[in-house]
């Protein structure tokens, strides 16, 4: 079902998919896209994700959200690497409202991946992480604000011409949001890294980078996979297998 929430003075938009069973405890799970790489794209990041979260539902038995971060429509607001972390916090407290849901944890696709390692990082409540494709920084971002700034408004995900007010401060948000460095703030908390080794937007080279930094984190490299492992079938494999295990380890621990 539609769902709106907010995040700061805005109302994001996400598509939540509850298990049968009513209030029953089950498990939580946010679902964050990634950045759109193509023109107009912004408009469409909704696609996919929604049916992703009614599998795990229907299959697996966790309650999913799915959401448009700031500046993808039908949410509001324009596109900040700062505003979309703060959109994963929002979307986490959001789910967490949800009756019968025990804990959350968080899947990110791309730059979404980044962004959920660092919701972890700072939110010592949010109980795993599972990153597909994540950069290890947003340097390559940093170095050309102004071609990305150029980009992000024909990808549909800034549409104020005016935007953004302060431009260095929107910029220096690229440099001071690292996620090599928040992957070690989520030890021990469980992380998996999954990578395409065919992928040429994020050098797989940049999963072991985050994997290491974190000093437990599982990874798994897929043989052939592109970036775009949100429609590789083995890669979500590796998702319901991965989400099975955190579910069984949370039981496991529950007081008897």
């Amino acid at each position: 079902m539609e769902v709106r929430f907010p995040s700061g003075d805005l109302e994001l938009v996400g598509h939540l998919a509850a298990p049968p069973g009513g209030s029953r405890s089950r498990p939580g799970l946010v679902l964050c896209h990634g950045f759109p790489s193509i023109a107009g794209a912004g408009n469409a990041v909704m696609s996919t994700l929604p049916g992703l979260a009614d599998r795990l539902a229907a299959s697996h038995g966790w309650a999913a959200l799915a959401y448009a971060a700031r500046g993808c429509r039908p949410s509001q607001g324009e596109f900040s690497l700062g505003g979309w972390l703060a959109d994963v916090h929002a979307a986490v407290a959001a789910l967490r409202a949800e009756v019968g849901v025990a804990g959350v944890w968080l899947a990110g696709f791309g730059r979404g991946g980044a962004l959920a390692i660092c919701a972890a990082a700072a939110d010592p409540s949010i109980r795993g992480v599972i990153a597909f494709a994540p950069p290890a920084d947003f340097d390559d971002w940093a170095s050309q604000p102004r071609r990305l700034l150029e980009f992000a408004r024909r990808a549909a995900v800034v549409h104020d011409q005016n935007f953004p007010r302060n431009f260095d401060q929107w910029s220096a948000e690229l440099r001071s949001i690292r996620t090599v460095a928040c992957a070690e703030k989520v030890y021990p908390r469980p992380l998996m890294v999954i990578h395409g080794l065919a992928d040429v937007d994020v050098p797989v080279f940049d999963a072991r980078v985050v994997a290491d930094a974190h000093s437990s984190a599982e990874l798994r490299v897929i043989s052939g996979a592109s970036h775009d492992l949100r429609l590789d079938p083995r890669a979500i494999a590796v998702l319901f297998g991965w989400l099975d295990r955190q579910w069984n380890q949370y039981q496991a621990n529950l007081p008897r």
